[in-house]
């Protein structure tokens, strides 16, 4: 079975061949989202493109062509990968649709098996595997563009900058950039640029020779040395000194640099990839980053947006933590009540990812039942009952209802009807409702 949530749109006319398709890629466990003209389906692939992991497309449609829809397509941010499926008499546009940019083709009437085997082969990069290694980035719209952006860079060499706030997952990022990348079986080397003394931190980035200052006793090969060919990740560059930004833009725009006290050069070999939560763009002041320095580290810039703007995440890296740090316990958790839940999603998380990880792993090393309830997750709200913060009750209702929505929506992959059922509501009200929280790109199109 492929990984979960892996989703598939459809774009067929032929209600047999379409109908047989999605059944079967839905026993296979893709969600498909099936659009029948070639108008509906650009329109539909606008919203979901950064969620898409494969589009198949029919080339004759009642309306437009194949061609015109992903010609129209492709000059989205975050295009998904196309496989046309077309007749004996259209290999010809095919062929030029694959030297356009599309994946794949294959002709009328084709095997199920080689078919599934070519999507298999086709589909874009998927998030399940990464998150199997622990890079726990997120699935909202929002991180898929940004985990989109960095498999875009993966394939280059050019230096990436990642912003965000404190906490929100930039390392992370930097190592999932990574484990996509061709550099991913060579060194990846962190540096914590704030966190190493100003007058420690050229030796270490650049290394030093036996004898350049007191107590060098022998040579000491630096972060820079010790990628190799992999990445190097400096952690809070806008807390790098002055005068040590010049030495850092010789090796970006050289590729090479000196070892403290020593005169020959040596190869730098590796990738930059850059990370802070200051502006750096931001000139002027004695304390202002390099411009030149900024622009060659922001030639491929990515932004990590904080945890409150992405609401659709928090439940969702709830449910990874707790698995990870239970993994690590001899409690038994079942998971999350209904009340901790709410009461997460009314949180402003200001640490962002990093203070939700802190304290799931609390909460699982001090719980006392099966169940983490709001005070495990908050423990400083129970000191002064009557004193503790109160979200509007409208916005808890509205986060209770959009959790038990989304919970529908997976079980019946995306079927209004079915969902209303499970809900005991109408499928308008539920549509409603959908919309009402920003849930409409959720429902599947049925025949």
């Amino acid at each position: 079975m492929l990984p979960d949530r892996a989703r598939i749109g459809l774009v067929e006319d032929d209600p047999v061949m379409g109908g047989s398709i999605v059944q079967r890629l839905e026993l296979e466990g893709w969600r498909v989202t099936w659009w029948r003209s070639g108008r509906d389906a650009i329109s539909g692939i606008e919203g979901l493109s950064s969620s898409l992991d494969l589009v198949i497309c029919d080339v004759r449609l009642p309306d437009i062509s194949g061609e015109v829809v992903f010609s129209e397509l492709a000059n989205l941010p975050n295009s998904p990968p196309f496989i046309f499926v077309t007749g004996h008499g259209e290999i010809d546009q095919a062929v030029r649709l694959m030297r356009s940019g599309a994946v794949d083709f294959m002709t009328k009437p084709f095997a199920m098996d080689e078919f599934l085997r070519r999507i298999g082969a086709a589909r874009r990069t998927t998030h399940s595997q990464l998150h199997l290694k622990g890079y726990f980035l997120g699935e909202s719209p929002a991180i898929q563009h940004t985990e989109d952006l960095l498999r875009r860079y993966a394939g280059h060499d050019l230096p990436v900058l990642i912003t965000g706030e404190t906490g929100s997952g930039k390392e992370v990022a930097a190592r999932l950039l990574h484990e996509v990348s061709p550099r991913r079986l060579e060194p990846f080397v962190a540096v914590n640029c704030a966190a190493i003394p100003a007058e420690l931190l050229e030796s270490e980035i650049f290394g030093h020779e036996k004898g350049a200052f007191t107590g060098a006793q022998q040579r000491h090969l630096g972060y820079a040395e010790r990628a190799g060919k992999g990445t190097l990740f400096l952690d809070e560059i806008g807390d790098m000194p002055m005068p040590l930004q010049a030495k850092l833009l010789r090796l970006v725009e050289d590729g090479s640099f000196n070892r403290v006290g020593g005169e020959t050069p040596c190869t730098f070999r590796a990738r930059v990839v850059s990370a802070t939560h200051r502006d750096l763009g931001q000139g002027g002041g004695p304390s202002s980053f390099r411009e030149d320095l900024y622009f060659r580290l922001a030639v491929l810039p990515v932004t990590i947006p904080p945890l409150r703007e992405r609401h659709e995440d928090i439940t969702w890296l709830l449910d990874r933590f707790l698995e990870n740090a239970a993994s690590r316990s001899d409690i038994r958790i079942r998971g999350f009540s209904a009340l901790a839940e709410e009461a997460a999603l009314a949180y402003p998380w200001p640490g962002n990812v990093r203070e939700l990880r802190n304290r799931v792993e609390r909460a699982v090393a001090l719980s006392t039942s099966e169940w983490i309830m709001p005070g495990d997750l908050f423990p400083e709200r129970t000191t002064k009952p009557g004193s503790a913060a109160f979200a509007p009750l409208a916005d808890v209702r509205d986060a209770a209802e959009r959790r038990q929505i989304e919970r529908a929506l997976d079980e019946t992959g995306g079927q209004i009807a079915k969902a209303a059922g499970l809900l005991a509501i109408s499928r308008t009200t539920l549509w409603e409702k959908m919309t009402r929280l920003g849930l409409a790109d959720r429902a599947r199109s049925t025949s």
